[in-house]
């Protein structure tokens, strides 16, 4: 009776040991593709939106104040026809809606405000094309609704539901406005009493389908 204890005893820890081990690595896969196709993007006015300076009785202490939209020109020249899409970056992560815009900057530790982008009138070779949006990272897409607002989580490219549903298509030579809406939040608490810079920096990073 000993002699099968000590057996089964053995087995159990030799099972053990080797689950162990089994759990002590894994494996790391490292995978991608290199396109031959490149895309160049770039924006009018050296991508700069300049309000000039604002006077700070201009600004609602309790509400939201509106500055003026400015519309840029955006394109992106492809080497070929390629499926793309763009993501936006915001630079600072300081918005007081991160969701929909990018961040101004603080003041005195305080959000000063945020700006949103919108995608509009888009062409690709000439031709008309709809602005699309993605909000699970490309897996499903729908058409932007042209000048709504283009959340900074959601991918944005261009495309058509010629295949039943909206999906992207291979661009090569696109433009599209880009208009650029900048909101000042409550000025109440802030300290006005010296000059405040308003400081939003966005990328828009083209992304490969």
């Amino acid at each position: 009776m000993n002699n099968c204890f000590v057996l089964l005893s053995t087995t159990l820890l030799l099972s053990g040991a080797s689950t162990a081990f089994a759990a002590s690595s894994v494996d790391l896969t490292v995978q991608g593709i290199i396109t031959p196709s490149a895309c160049t993007p770039s924006l009018s006015s050296g991508g700069v939106v300049d309000h000039g300076k604002i006077s700070a009785k201009d600004l609602k202490p309790n509400d939201y104040t509106l500055l003026n939209d400015h519309t840029l020109q955006m394109s992106i020249t492809c080497d070929a026809p390629t499926l793309l899409a763009l993501q936006g970056v915001d630079n600072r992560g300081d918005a007081i809606d991160p969701m929909s815009g990018y961040g101004l900057g603080l003041v005195d530790g305080k959000k000063l405000g945020f700006y949103t982008l919108a995608l509009a009138n888009a062409t690709s070779n000439g031709t008309a094309i709809s602005v699309l949006e993605s909000s699970d990272s490309g897996l499903t897409w729908r058409e932007n609704t042209p000048g709504d607002v283009m959340p900074v989580t959601y991918l944005a490219s261009f495309g058509d539901r010629s295949t039943g549903s909206w999906a992207p298509t291979p661009v090569q030579n696109l433009t599209s406005d880009m208009k650029v809406q900048t909101i000042l939040g409550p000025t109440a608490g802030m300290n006005l009493a010296n000059e405040i810079p308003i400081l939003g920096s966005a990328t828009y990073e083209v992304k490969y389908l």
